[in-house]
């Protein structure tokens, strides 16, 4: 399987993303140093949690778009946006850093002339980087990937939850600062809704649905089989949103949910964990039987 083959991070349409990708993961897990050493809170405006997730997350979100790129068949623009799209998430990530190392908030501060304009600067970044992943989106619908059919279902909707996630991203700030304006905290909606759960709940969907494809046809389980399973894994990563989504807008915290929806998130746990189970299952049969079988 492709997913195996390193030569992918060698494509030119890939280099830069995986390049700058492995760059930004870097700079989340030493972040993750000066946290250990520095300490403070892990919440806040303030708060090295910034810098050590939006890096980690740029990071793998960079590499992954980088190794869908290399399933593509060739576009004229395909260096231009891999660049443009590489360069914006070490920009925007870097900004994030800047802000925390000079002990302000990053996110939603227009408290200076500079500090508003970093956050101007992020905002057009990242909407760069939404369309950019919007048009790689379209393309693994319209044109063929070199991957087996689960391994395509796993990336179309792997795009397609990170395409909604970066667009709850942007209506996120447009929200906040409509709420800032009104004297009211602008990371909140309602009386206890976060807004950035369901912005984060499958953005990393482009990681786990290959991760759980790849496992199943390691397993060697039947085509139709892998299918079903990777499908079953969409769905259910679908109601992780939907229920984020819906506890976000009833202005309630993360997990302070109604039984009703409760019910949504356990049934999509339940189903990811259990395929989770099936799959690392027919891995290990798959192997033991190798190892049993004569040479």
């Amino acid at each position: 399987m492709k997913l195996l083959n390193t030569a992918w991070c060698r494509e030119n349409r890939a280099k830069p993303l995986v390049f700058l990708g492995a760059v930004l993961f870097a700079s989340g897990v030493a972040h993750l140093g000066v946290y250990c050493i520095d300490g403070g809170a892990w919440e806040g405006d303030i708060s090295w949690r910034k810098p050590i997730l939006f890096g980690i997350s740029a990071g793998l979100t960079s590499i992954s778009m980088g190794w869908v790129w290399g399933s593509l068949s060739t576009w004229k623009y395909d260096r231009f946006l891999s660049w443009t799209a590489a360069l914006a998430l070490l920009l925007e990530v870097g900004l994030i850093d800047l802000q925390q190392w000079r002990g302000v908030a990053s996110h939603f501060n227009r408290s200076t002339a500079l500090d508003s304009a970093i956050y101007n600067v992020m905002g057009l970044l990242i909407l760069w980087v939404t369309g950019v992943i919007i048009a790689l989106t379209v393309r693994s619908f319209t044109t063929p990937l070199s991957q087996p059919t689960p391994m395509v279902i796993a990336i179309q909707y792997g795009l397609l939850y990170l395409t909604i996630s970066c667009g709850l991203g942007i209506l996120i700030n447009i929200n906040g600062d409509l709420r800032m304006q009104h004297g009211m905290p602008p990371a909140q909606y309602g009386d206890a809704g976060v807004p950035k759960f369901p912005h984060g709940v499958v953005i990393h969907a482009l990681q786990w649905l290959p991760i759980i494809a790849w496992g199943a046809a390691w397993a060697h389980f039947s085509t139709t089989t892998q299918r079903r399973i990777i499908l079953f894994a969409s769905r259910a990563s679908g109601l992780l949103l939907v229920y984020a989504s819906a506890v976000t807008l009833l202005g309630r915290a993360r997990f302070d949910a109604p039984p009703e929806l409760a019910v949504v998130l356990y049934v999509a746990l339940t189903t990811l964990l259990g395929l989770g189970a099936i799959v690392i299952s027919g891995i290990f049969k798959h192997l033991l039987a190798t190892r049993q079988t004569p040479t």
